[in-house]
C-alpha cells in the first residue's frame, strides 16, 4: 500500500483536493490517501463549513499552525510537516495552488527525498512583490511532477527551463469541484433568504493589501461600491482583513445602506450567489476561473493575473486598481455591454481522475 499526503492550508486548497481525495477512492487498494491541514488559515467554523461542504474527511493532520508573519509561518509550517514525513514516510506529497503552505511543505519533501507533485503548476503573475507569486515559482522548481490548468502555465514552465518530462497539461482542477456540486449550488436558497432575484445584484470581494489596507486605497473601494449600489444592489462578503481596516480606519459606517455585508461565506453559498449575480468585482484568483466557467461577468481590481486564460477566452476582465476605471467597467457592463466568453481547454471535470492516474502510475 503506497502512502500519498495532500496538503491544504488556506480554503482554495481545499476545494482543490477535495476532487484529488474523491479521485484516490478508486484506488484504495493500493493507495492511501492522507489530508494534512497545515491550520495556515485557522478560522475553524470557515475550515469546518468547508471540509464538511466539500465532503472530505476530517484531516488525518492538522498542524495548528495559525497567523504570524510570512517568515514565521512558513517556518513553523516546515517544523511540524517534518514531524509528519518522518514519523508516516509517504510515498508521495500533493500540494496544490500557491499559498505559504505549498511552498513549506515541497521544500520539507523534497529535503527529504520524497516525490512533490504541483497541482496548479506554472501560473504566473510578474509580480514579485505578491508573497503568492515567490511560492508559486519556488515550488515549480522543486517539484517532480507539474500539473498545469491552462496553456500560459505551459509556456512560463519552458520558458523558465522546467525539464517536459515533468510537465502535465492536466487542466483545472478547481472546476472539478464546482461541476460535481451544481446540482447542490441549484438547490440552493441563499438568494431567496437574502431578498434577491437572479441578476438584480452584484457581488464584490476584496482582501489584497493593495485595495485593503492603506485608509486612502479603502475609502476609494467604498465610494466606487457606494455609487454602483445606487443602481443595483451589492452582495459584500467581508474577507476579516477587509472588515478590521473598515473598522481600523472609521470607514465602516460609510457604506451605503444597498449593500448587503456578510461574514464570509460557505463554498455552496458563495457560487450560488455567483451563478446569480449581474456582475463579480474581485481581486481573488479562484473567483476569475469560477466566473469564467459559470458565464457570469467578471471585473477583476488588479494590475496583473496569473491566469489570463480568463481574459483571453473566459468572461474576465483585467481592469487594474485605478478604481474610477473599475466603475467606469462595471457601468458598463451594466448598462448591457458584456464580454463574451467560453470555457478553457480540460475544464470538463475529469481533471482529479487525470493527476491520480498519473500518480498512481508513476508510484507502481
Amino acid at each position: 500500500m503506497k502512502k500519498v499526503i495532500s496538503i491544504v492550508g488556506a480554503r482554495p486548497n481545499f476545494i482543490k483536493v477535495a476532487p484529488i481525495h474523491k479521485a484516490f477512492q478508486k484506488y484504495d487498494k493500493t493507495v492511501q490517501h492522507l489530508i494534512c491541514h497545515t491550520g495556515q488559515h485557522f478560522d475553524e467554523k470557515m475550515s469546518k463549513i468547508f471540509f464538511e461542504e466539500l465532503e472530505m474527511p476530517k484531516p488525518h493532520f492538522y498542524l495548528g499552525v495559525g497567523g504570524g508573519s510570512h517568515a514565521e509561518q512558513t517556518a513553523k509550517i516546515m517544523i511540524e510537516f517534518e514531524k509528519v514525513v518522518l514519523s508516516e514516510k509517504p510515498d508521495f506529497i500533493i500540494v496544490v495552488g500557491d499559498v505559504n503552505s505549498t511552498m513549506a511543505c515541497s521544500l520539507v519533501a523534497t529535503k527529504l527525498g520524497v516525490p512533490v507533485a504541483h497541482v496548479e503548476a506554472g501560473l504566473r503573475s510578474f509580480d514579485r512583490e505578491m508573497p503568492e507569486e515567490i511560492n508559486r515559482m519556488v515550488t515549480d522548481v522543486i517539484s517532480n511532477y507539474l500539473f498545469v490548468s491552462e496553456r500560459s502555465g505551459l509556456e512560463n514552465l519552458k520558458r523558465e527551463g522546467i525539464d517536459d518530462s515533468k510537465i502535465y497539461f492536466t487542466g483545472n482542477v478547481m472546476i472539478d469541484s464546482l461541476i460535481y456540486y451544481l446540482p447542490k449550488i441549484d438547490k440552493s436558497t441563499i438568494l431567496k433568504d437574502m431578498g434577491l432575484v437572479k441578476d438584480s445584484y452584484i457581488l464584490g470581494t476584496f482582501h489584497r493589501p493593495s485595495n485593503v489596507d492603506s485608509e486612502v486605497s479603502l475609502n476609494q473601494l467604498v465610494d466606487m461600491l457606494n455609487n454602483l449600489s445606487a443602481t443595483k444592489k451589492i452582495v459584500f462578503p467581508v474577507h476579516p482583513r477587509t472588515m478590521n481596516n473598515l473598522i481600523k480606519f472609521g470607514i465602516r459606517d460609510k457604506i451605503s445602506q444597498n449593500i448587503i455585508m456578510t461574514e464570509p461565506l460557505g463554498y455552496i453559498e458563495f457560487l450560488a450567489l455567483t451563478q446569480g449575480a449581474s456582475l463579480l468585482i474581485t481581486d481573488s484568483g479562484g473567483i476569475q476561473e469560477e466566473t469564467t466557467y459559470l458565464g457570469v461577468q467578471c471585473i477583476t481590481v488588479r494590475d496583473n493575473t496569473e491566469r489570463p486564460v480568463t481574459v483571453t477566452v473566459g468572461t474576465n476582465q483585467l481592469i487594474g486598481t485605478n478604481l474610477k476605471n473599475v466603475e467606469k467597467a462595471a457601468f458598463n457592463v451594466l448598462s448591457g455591454n458584456l464580454k463574451k466568453g467560453s470555457i478553457p481547454e480540460l475544464w470538463d471535470g475529469k481533471v482529479a481522475e487525470r493527476i491520480t492516474k498519473i500518480i498512481v502510475e508513476k508510484l507502481t
